[in-house]
């Protein structure tokens, strides 16, 4: 019998000759890493980001929480999940989604549960996005006050099967949202 292999992502320690911020951004920085690889020194560019939290929020009938949101990088408004940055230096994740949570679709949640953990873009980035599902949704009501492409977001319960349906098809492009759809749809299973 063959042993089953399961691929795991292995951190892995090198040593960094220099760093330096090629581009300091209004939200985060470009740097350029110099280190020892493979009997060659390479220099690489990345965005050096605060990492991030998404959530999907689902209520009693198995709808989830979709926000539309303008995005200017790629010109689309794009359907996402609701999501934001760890905007404090070690902020605990799952207190950033509910602040997010909070913040993007006027909702609280009674039950929280950790799903996953991704790299979004690991040949450019260092963001790491910690997603969780929340259940016993609530509306809340509050005096937040969206600016920005916030200001006219969308926000709509989809059932969750239509939301995979739309990410396995392409309908929904973003890569955190299709993710955390797939992995909370299997999680569901």
């Amino acid at each position: 019998m063959v042993a089953r292999f399961i691929p795991e992502d292995e951190p892995l320690s090198i040593p960094v000759l220099s760093t330096e911020t090629v581009y300091e951004g209004a939200i985060w920085n470009v740097v350029r890493d110099t280190f020892p690889y493979n009997d060659e020194v390479l220099s690489r560019d990345y965005v050096d980001h605060t990492g991030a939290v998404a959530i999907v929020a689902l209520n009693e009938s198995d709808e989830v929480m979709m926000i539309r949101q303008y995005r200017h990088s790629i010109r689309t408004m794009n359907w996402e999940i609701p999501a934001g940055l760890l905007d404090i230096p070690g902020e605990d994740p799952l207190v950033c989604g509910k602040r997010e949570l909070a913040e993007e679709a006027d909702l609280e949640a009674d039950h929280w549960e950790f799903l996953t953990t991704l790299n979004t873009t690991p040949g450019g980035s260092n963001e790491f996005i910690h997603i969780y599902v929340a259940t016993g949704l609530r509306p809340l009501t509050h005096d937040y006050v969206r600016t920005g492409e916030e200001a006219d977001l969308e926000m709509r319960f989809v059932p969750l099967r239509d939301a995979v349906e739309a990410a396995v098809t392409g309908k929904i492009r973003n890569q955190i949202a299709v993710t955390a759809l797939l992995a909370a749809y299997v999680h569901r299973q």
